[in-house]
């Protein structure tokens, strides 16, 4: 690949690198004074003085009081009072998972509230036998549980434009991972009975929005799950308790939440969230409708705005890579906005339809950087550049952007995102 950069290096190199890259990590550190008064101040840290809080004041555990700034924020105002878009704070996570806290929101019609022992979901149209499940039933059949990205197909809004200060949270944050449990779609569907010549299946939540996708049965019967818990204990409300619709690799709002019914049928049955909405309109003035797998895409978390080294030196890039058509098989980082490039290392697990962390050691010179990330998936797709997907698509495309993201940072490290 042209512009790209040999990645192999001798132990005695890389051994020599570390070294002087790690200089610059511990050049920040202080130095203990030897038998000097201050020496206890440089030391580790003094053991407390008098009893901790009962772990009692918290039968059900908080984050530390130090951590109070790693939140969800708003993603702005909506049309109507009660729809919500909460952004996961992804530049402050470790790791693939999302705590179930911080898990975007996106809602139409605010968060029902649902008692479970009431809760039925209804199986019918083109079936041989129309099935009304509660959730005591619905838990009876085998579980299975499995980790998956979430995104929504209208995280990172940056086909029109963008501002300078929006962090990875801000262009970003509709996108969380989980671990999900709950039951196979293909059993629950097995038990009803899926007729000849049934194609489509309309997925309904409970909420007041009554929102209403049409899936292919195919993705039904491949590695769909009616899920019940999320990241080991039962899903909350703002996520659809006690039930909702997981279709791994697809837009989250096909993933509906909140699963009162499923009707199967030979044909989509055109709902308002796939006609006037979730639907796009391309340059030449037709609209693409049912665009449900999420493409290859990546970030930099950090270093990213708000969170740009102050001193030159070592430096870690690392960031969150996924893909809806299956596994991420190589992430790219450049440091020069584009002009070369190289092989970050992926973190275990790699698996499909997850979020996959990567990182890159650089060791930074303390000039200006453009910072970007290009995956690929194991489909051979690439991660394509802004302008590339704007010639495609247009700057009145709305959903499903994937461009690769550049942060410019400056001498100082303040960093700030560039279109």
């Amino acid at each position: 690949m042209p512009g790209k950069q040999p990645i192999g290096m001798s132990r005695r190199g890389v051994i020599r690198r570390t070294g002087l890259a790690l200089a610059g990590v511990s050049a920040s550190a202080r130095t203990v004074p030897s038998g000097s008064a201050s020496a206890a101040e440089a030391g580790p840290s003094r053991p407390a003085m008098e009893q901790g809080a009962p772990v009692t004041d918290h039968p059900y555990g908080v984050p530390s009081v130090f951590e109070k700034s790693v939140v969800r924020i708003s993603g702005g105002k909506l049309p109507f009072p009660t729809a919500a878009h909460m952004l996961t704070p992804l530049q402050d996570l470790q790791g693939i998972l999302t705590p179930n806290g911080l898990h975007y929101i996106r809602d139409h019609g605010g968060t029902p509230s649902i008692d479970p022992d009431r809760h039925r979901l209804l199986v019918h149209g083109m079936v041989d036998r129309p099935l009304s499940f509660g959730m005591d039933d619905l838990m009876r059949f085998p579980s299975v549980s499995r980790l998956h990205f979430l995104e929504c197909s209208g995280n990172t809004p940056l086909y029109k434009s963008g501002k300078p200060d929006w962090s990875v949270q801000m262009t970003h944050g509709l996108l969380s991972c989980a671990e999900w449990t709950g039951v196979r779609l293909a059993d629950v569907l097995a038990e009803a009975g899926v007729k000849p010549g049934a194609a489509w299946m309309l997925a309904e939540g409970a909420d007041a929005a009554l929102l209403t996708r049409s899936i292919p049965v195919t993705k039904a019967l491949d590695d769909a799950m009616l899920a019940y818990a999320q990241n080991g204990e039962r899903l909350r409300p703002e996520q659809g308790y006690p039930l909702r619709l997981l279709l791994p690799g697809y837009e989250g709002n096909t993933n509906i939440k909140w699963l009162r019914r499923l009707k199967l049928g030979d044909q989509p049955f055109e709902t308002r969230e796939e006609t006037s909405r979730y639907s796009t309109l391309m340059p030449n003035g037709i609209a693409r409708q049912f665009n449900f797998t999420m493409e290859v895409k990546s970030v930099i978390t950090r270093p990213s705005p708000g969170y740009g080294p102050k001193q030159p030196g070592f430096c870690e890039i690392t960031g969150l890579a996924w893909t809806g058509r299956g596994r991420i098989v190589r992430v790219e980082v450049s440091t020069d906005n584009g002009a070369t490039w190289k092989d970050a290392k992926l973190q275990e697990p790699v698996l499909s339809k997850c979020l996959t962390r990567f990182r890159l050691p650089w060791v930074r010179d303390g000039g200006p950087a453009m910072l970007q990330s290009r995956a690929t998936d194991e489909t051979g797709a690439v991660q394509p550049t802004r302008e590339s997907l704007l010639a495609t698509r247009g700057r009145n495309y709305v959903y499903h952007y994937n461009a690769i993201t550049t942060w410019r940072m400056d001498p100082s490290g303040e960093t700030t995102l560039a279109l």
